[in-house]
């Protein structure tokens, strides 16, 4: 399915630069404000473990998660839980997302809040869409690339003043990533790609390898609060959570349940 996805990212790449450049992109961003800083919100996070919350339609392995779906009507419910950012999946063919739900959405919240597009990003040219639509943050998945486009992706992102999320899965590609470059924040997946099945062993293992001042994001298969009581034990950041918020009826009160409010008291580890 990776591969899969990957070959059709390859082909809206072709298509990208067939209708824009990154000369007209440029002219877009020059005028628009900074990006917000996702690391800081969760280095100064009032809540033991912070929330990465995702507007999400549907995915590969699940089908359709949500339906009716308002990405606008969910934003604002996680905006109302203090959410420290909001993920927000642009692929179209795989997850029925779209772009344009990135600037809508950053027009329609009143706090300040990170967004981060997630997507497949293999092209530069994707950076410079991601911050002309209003993303602060962009994921770079160690599995769909070597260690010289993490190097080129990240540099292009820092010079757009985008952050990095920078997803590993396993004990190879944390290595690979530290190799290669300082992301922002590190998520591990909890989910293997290739076989869709998900563990919370993955973050416990790849915390032991890392030094406490890496902001670590903890990502698929969370959706209870032992879970989270058990990550925050370990030294976990944060969490990233799509799935479980969108098949709840009432999502502000979904995002409390799972971490708490923003007056819940925070770890001593900046992970």
């Amino acid at each position: 399915m990776l591969r899969k996805i990957v070959a059709q990212k390859q082909q809206e790449v072709t298509r990208l630069y067939e209708r824009t450049s990154f000369t007209e992109l440029e002219r877009q961003i020059a005028d628009m404000a900074p990006c917000l800083s996702l690391k800081r919100r969760f280095l100064e996070r009032s809540r033991k473990v912070g929330v990465i919350a995702e507007v999400k339609k549907a995915s590969p392995s699940r089908g359709l998660i949500r339906e009716p779906f308002d990405p606008l009507a969910i934003a604002r419910a996680y905006e109302a839980a203090d959410a420290e950012g909001i993920s927000v999946l642009t692929d179209e063919k795989f997850f029925q997302g779209h772009l344009s739900f990135l600037n809508e959405i950053k027009q329609a919240l009143h706090k300040p809040i990170p967004l981060l597009r997630k997507d497949f990003m293999i092209d530069p040219l994707q950076l410079y869409e991601a911050r002309a639509y209003g993303a602060d943050v962009v994921l770079l998945i160690a599995a769909i690339l070597d260690r010289e486009q993490l190097r080129t992706l990240a540099k292009e992102a820092k010079a757009l003043g985008l952050e990095t999320l920078v997803e590993v899965h396993t004990v190879q590609e944390l290595d690979d990533v530290l190799d290669a470059i300082e992301p922002d924040l590190l998520g591990v997946n909890n989910r293997d790609l290739a076989t869709f099945n998900t563990s919370l062993t993955t973050t416990f293992t790849l915390l032991e390898r890392l030094p406490d001042s890496f902001v670590t994001i903890s990502e698929s298969g969370i959706h209870s609060a032992e879970q989270i009581s058990q990550l925050a034990e370990a030294g976990i950041g944060g969490v990233l959570v799509g799935e479980h918020f969108m098949r709840q009826s009432e999502i502000e009160n979904a995002v409390y349940d799972l971490v708490g409010s923003v007056n819940s008291p925070v770890m001593e580890t900046n992970r």
